[in-house]
């Protein structure tokens, strides 16, 4: 085998991961960085609980990429979520399966994953160059970056970019890239929020007493949809696990329509017959809040919700409150800006890539991570689908380079 140069743009999991895979295969690879360190965005998503990918079989796990499901499939097969664990485990990141089926490192961080991930990367002799801005390829072909010290080019038998969307600029992920494929031709769909909250206008009431509070328990239903979970009121409308699993037909609704509205089940435990005979049993002189909380369970953010949602006046019968309850009317007036979401939708559109992730038009440069036009839940989707497409392009990129290349970089 003749060992190549590999240049790889962007140091988040798909392009650690391509890294990973083609220095086994024995090329030489650089990580070219624009950060001053590496997977920024994958260590304050582990903040919270590292949540790499979900326990699912895979007939359920695959809807969750929706319309992108047919050409991801098979990089999801070849590295399901079984292998991400596995590989998650060889590195001294063993993972457990939460109750929800999610998975985890059993550290529920990220930080020491990745240390040991490029502890790997640097025994295989990756290099790691940081603090390079991308700014395209020169009139030779090389590669060009923004540097501190000026630009410096880069030659390379191949590139892998790995940039991701636009939905955390503050951490290098501003879609930078478009411009500079969009101006080789390359089709990309416009970036858009998705996993984000969307807006919603509350009453006064509402946005200045429950601004941060949870909806915890609840059920939401849209356009055919259910999805069980939990909610977090913001000033300005709604956001949290349950809203992210819905935020793409949401965010279609909003952009044909104008605006869409979500139902909310808030007692989703509880059948109608049930909550109505509970709401039946009110003491005299009982307030309507007061009985809510008692009767009905629900939380003071959760009776502000039910009121606005009926535009502040409640019908008091059991049977009305008990209907008000099981279908809470929000009405979502537009999307939280791109830069508030946790990841974006659109991208490179699949037909400007081939089987091996390679881009149709600039033969030897291929793509991975959210650069494509996919998105999915929060909930180990996200991640899966980075690992799963890094380690797809640089199946794809070994295979082309197997097949004899130029020396010199193939970009027009």
């Amino acid at each position: 085998m003749q060992i190549k140069d590999i240049a790889i743009i962007g140091a988040g999991p798909a392009g650690l991961i391509a890294a990973e895979r083609l220095a086994q295969a024995g090329h030489r690879v650089t990580i070219h960085e624009r950060m001053p360190s590496p997977a920024r965005k994958f260590l304050l998503a582990g903040r919270g609980g590292l949540n790499l990918t979900h326990s699912e079989p895979l007939e359920s796990f695959l809807p969750h990429y929706g319309a992108a499901r047919d050409w991801l499939e098979p990089a999801i097969q070849a590295f399901p979520p079984q292998a991400l664990r596995d590989w998650a485990d060889e590195l001294g990141a063993e993972s457990f399966i939460g109750t929800s089926g999610r998975v985890f490192p059993k550290a529920m961080k990220a930080s020491p994953l990745l240390r040991a991930w490029l502890r790997r990367l640097d025994g295989l002799g990756v290099r790691l160059e940081a603090g390079r801005r991308w700014t395209g390829w020169n009139d030779e072909g090389a590669l060009t970056f923004a540097t501190a010290a000026g630009e410096v080019t880069v030659a390379a038998d191949a590139t892998l970019l790995a940039l991701g969307g636009a939905s955390w600029p503050r951490l290098g992920s501003d879609g930078g890239w478009v411009p500079l494929l969009a101006g080789k031709g390359v089709a990309i769909s416009p970036l858009r929020p998705a996993n984000g909250g969307f807006a919603v206008a509350w009453s006064d009431t509402l946005r200045e007493r429950f601004a941060g509070a949870p909806l915890k328990r609840i059920t939401l239903r849209f356009a055919g949809k259910e999805i069980v979970g939990e909610a977090m009121i913001d000033a300005h409308g709604l956001e949290g696990g349950a809203i992210y699993a819905l935020s793409g037909s949401l965010r279609e609704a909003i952009a044909r329509d104008g605006s869409a509205l979500l139902e909310i089940d808030l007692r989703p435990d509880l059948d109608l017959a049930r909550l109505t005979e509970k709401l039946g049993k009110r003491r005299p002189g009982e307030t309507l809040s007061n009985h809510l909380r008692k009767a009905a369970g629900l939380s003071p953010a959760a009776v502000a919700v039910l009121r606005d949602s009926v535009g502040g006046r409640l019908d008091e019968s059991p049977a009305a409150l008990a209907a008000a309850i099981k279908s809470a009317s929000v009405r979502l007036t537009g999307t939280m800006p791109l830069d508030r979401a946790i990841s974006s939708a659109g991208g490179i559109a699949a037909g400007e890539i081939d089987g091996g992730f390679m881009l149709r038009r600039l033969p030897g440069v291929f793509v991975a991570g959210e650069m494509l036009d996919w998105e999915a839940p929060t909930g180990g989707y996200l991640l899966q689908g980075c690992f799963a497409t890094g380690v797809a392009a640089a199946a794809g990129m070994v295979a082309w380079l197997a097949r004899g290349t130029s020396t010199e970089n193939p970009v027009p």
